[in-house]
Formats: structure tokens, sequence, C-alpha cells
């Protein structure tokens, strides 16, 4: 048992698991955020754009028969009043949520991404060339290559 709790500590205390845990909580607060900007802030433009839509409240009954609801009902006042319902308008938002934490999660990794490459060096010029006649490595100045003593053009 000592041996499987000093493991577990090991593990634990390792760098990946502790990134891990921090970047799940801050991941459910980051979720929480743009829950709220979308239910909130996006939504409720988009539903006014489309003519006072609130897409909450968008379902399809499954059980008119049994359950007359008016026009305009909300979805809890249906739920409430015991119809079977479809509910596509929390499905929407729920979707347009998940897009949007996907392209903010996109947009900071690319952020990173940016930030994290090498600075590309400059180019330095030659300082060596090639000698025609034997193919080694000589001072762009030379006029005469110290290996094979050819003079150089």
């Amino acid at each position: 048992m000592k041996k499987f709790a000093s493991e577990f500590k090991e593990f634990i205390s390792k760098g990946n698991a502790l990134d891990l845990a921090v970047g799940v909580v801050i991941g459910g607060a980051f979720g929480t955020i743009v829950k709220s900007l979308v239910e909130d802030l996006i939504m409720p433009l988009i539903g006014l754009l489309l003519g006072k839509v609130n897409f909450s409240d968008l379902f399809i009954q499954l059980n008119p028969s049994e359950v007359a609801l008016a026009k305009g009902t909300t979805l809890a006042a249906a739920k409430e009043a015991g119809a079977v319902v479809f509910a596509y308008g929390n499905f929407l938002m729920t979707i347009v949520n998940f897009l949007i934490i996907a392209l903010a999660i996109f947009l900071l990794i690319k952020a990173i991404n940016k930030l994290r490459k090498p600075a590309v060096a400059p180019v330095e010029a030659p300082t060596t060339k090639a000698c025609p006649f034997c193919k080694t490595e000589i001072p762009l100045e030379a006029t005469r290559c110290p290996h094979c003593t050819s003079e150089l053009p």
C-alpha cells in the first residue's frame, strides 16, 4: 500500500497532472463565460434580427392530442403543462456555444503558436567559396587556393 501511495504522490506531483488539473478548471470557467456570452449577448441579438425569436423557447410538441398549448407558449410552460416536447432551440444554442468555444480555442492556440515560433535568424552573407579546381572551401578574398595552389579568377 505504501508503494501505491508513493507512486500516486509522484504521479500527482508531476507537471503534466498539475497542468491537466489547471486546464480543466480554467476550461470550466471559460465554458461558463462563453455560455453567458452566447445566451445573454449573441442569441438575443440573433433572435431580434430574426423577428424577436427566443431560441430557448423553440420546440415542437410531440403530444398535441393530449395537452393543448396556446400559440407562443414558452418551453417552461409547456413542460409544466405536461407536454412532451422536442426542444431544438436549446440544442441550437448548445451548437452555437460549441462553435464559439472552438473558435476561441483555435484563436488562442494560434496566438500561442505565433508567440512560440522562433525568430528567424537573418541569413548571413557567405564568407567562403568553393575552389573551381579542387572544390575545397576557401575564403572569398583568396586569389590562390591554399590546397591546390591554383590561381583563382
